[in-house]
């Protein structure tokens, strides 16, 4: 029985030193994975760093490296008034905030570095720091207050509405899904009032009231026109939109502004460079002394063909890419020849159709007066230098009387007295006065009436100064028609009084 005690004791032994020898291993080997882990946290936390220093040397180097293709910065220089202070905000702005990115990079990885994982490391706890916190908050405080100060004096600049005294020059802009309507005021120099009730697509998709005079002249660009403005001009643009939200961007110029329905909204600029200008500026970098197609070495450099541009800064539905304009920005004098060559939309469009409101109808606005005056001296002037006998006739288009009498319609006066000048300005013209008529009614009485308007003609040119002996009229009825009489518009054109210049 003791040997057999003494066996078992001796195999116990045995199997506690396997045991040990199994732990002594097992020990070694977490040792080991320790050890192993030390070295991947150190390798993980170096890298760490080296990925720091490589990633701030990346935004360094690609700021600088792209900095000529960024606004505000080498090429791309403000080309507005107030561009230069918008800029100074934004430059002051990534100051603080990019020492702020710097800083909290490097802390981020070199804490990673600092505090890696090390055998006997204990972290210390702490619940509350007043200094601490003074630090993360106090400072930030003062720098966002600068800023935001900064910010609103600028703003209270750039942002100022006009008193209407002041000379600027006012245009509308109306966002729609997808493009930009563009109105200029004419001579006055004032945008027509509008409404939306007023607006019938295809003939006025801006809703214009055509009963406000200020409307008359008022010029409207389809969505293809260049926008031109002129430079050193304060201007004020009116933004407005008919569907969903757009924005109204001119980049070069630092000017932002959405176009939300309903709710009409602004902002003001002055232009200090012309494309021209900044064409020139364009050009003294190497980047723009290039062909503008890559696949054309022939094609103009690049530089050339920069245009301002009007974008749209609001995804607005997939057609939003068209909604890009081409701004012109010019010397004054030509912008003021650009804008004579434009007509009013009323007077080019709505004048004279079912559109145009009826109380419009019975008069005569100064933009039709000139041009009738225009149209009456080349007239004039034609018959006077040419050596044809046809050409000696001129029509008096815009003479008017009361139906069936020889009464003039109190329009027909400007007409008259555009005669009446060139008469004075031609001193030795003499001229016979020839009446008209259609063939409805008796050929006597056509004749007399005919015969009567030629004479009131003449009458009223006799009150104006005008000596009697250089003029002679004549009624020839409806003998000379010039168009058929069997349709009413070929009737309304034989019903005439002609200039024919007989000396």
């Amino acid at each position: 029985m003791t040997f057999l005690i003494a066996i078992l004791i001796l195999v116990l032994l045995v199997v506690i030193l396997l045991q040990i020898s199994k732990v002594s291993e097992l020990s070694r080997k977490i040792r080991g994975q320790e050890e192993s882990e030390r070295k991947a946290n150190d390798r993980t936390a170096l890298w760490l760093v080296v990925f720091m220093i490589a990633f701030l040397i990346f935004c360094v180097a690609s700021a600088l490296y792209y900095k000529n293709v960024m606004l505000g910065y080498g090429p791309h220089q403000s080309a507005s008034a107030h561009g230069g202070d918008i800029d100074s905000l934004f430059n002051t702005t990534l100051f603080f905030t990019g020492i702020v990115f710097v800083l909290t990079q490097i802390l981020l990885f070199w804490y990673s570095f600092k505090y890696r994982y090390k055998k006997g490391n204990i972290s210390t706890f702490f619940a509350h720091d007043t200094s601490l916190e003074l630090v993360w908050t106090g400072i930030p405080v003062v720098v966002m207050t600068f800023l935001v100060v900064q910010g609103l004096l600028v703003w209270n600049e750039v942002m100022p509405d006009l008193d209407p005294e002041s000379e600027f020059l006012e245009i509308e802009a109306t966002g729609y899904q997808f493009a930009w309507d563009l109105r200029y005021p004419g001579e006055d120099g004032a945008l027509g009032t509008k409404n939306f009730r007023k607006i019938v697509p295809g003939v006025n998709s801006l809703g214009i009231d055509w009963t406000d005079d200020k409307s008359v002249d008022d010029i409207v660009l389809s969505g293809s026109d260049e926008i031109v403005l002129p430079v050193d001009t304060t201007i004020r643009v009116r933004i407005t939109s008919k569907d969903v939200l757009h924005n109204f961007y001119l980049p070069h110029f630092r000017v932002k502004m959405d176009a939300i329905p309903g709710l009409p909204t602004y902002f003001i600029f002055n232009p200090i460079l012309t494309t021209e200008e900044y064409r020139k500026n364009l050009s003294e970098y190497a980047e723009w002394q290039v062909p503008s197609d890559p696949d054309d070495p022939e094609s103009k450099m690049r530089w050339e063909e920069f245009n301002y541009e009007l974008a749209c800064a609001e995804l607005c539905g997939k057609g939003h890419y068209s909604m890009k304009r081409i701004i012109k920005v010019v010397e004054r004098e030509e912008y003021e020849e650009w804008l004579a060559s434009k007509n009013s939309y009323y007077l080019s469009n709505i004048r004279g159709t079912a559109n145009d409101p009826e109380e419009n109808r019975n008069r005569l606005y100064p933009q039709e007066i000139e041009q009738r005056g225009k149209e009456l001296t080349s007239d004039i002037e034609k018959a006077v230098s040419s050596d044809d006998a046809a050409d000696k006739i001129v029509q008096l288009k815009h003479v008017f009387y009361t139906t069936g009498d020889a009464s003039l319609d109190d329009r027909s006066r400007y007409e008259l007295d555009n005669l009446t000048r060139l008469m004075n300005k031609y001193a030795d013209m003499r001229v016979e006065l020839a009446g008209h008529t259609d063939s409805i009614g008796d050929d006597n009485m056509n004749m007399d009436l005919s015969s009567r308007r030629a004479s009131t003609v003449l009458g009223y040119l006799v009150n104006k100064g005008i000596d009697a002996s250089r003029l002679s009229s004549n009624g020839y009825g409806e003998s000379q028609p010039i168009d058929s009489n069997e349709t009413a518009e070929g009737r309304k054109v034989n019903r005439r009084t002609e200039l024919r210049i007989l000396s």
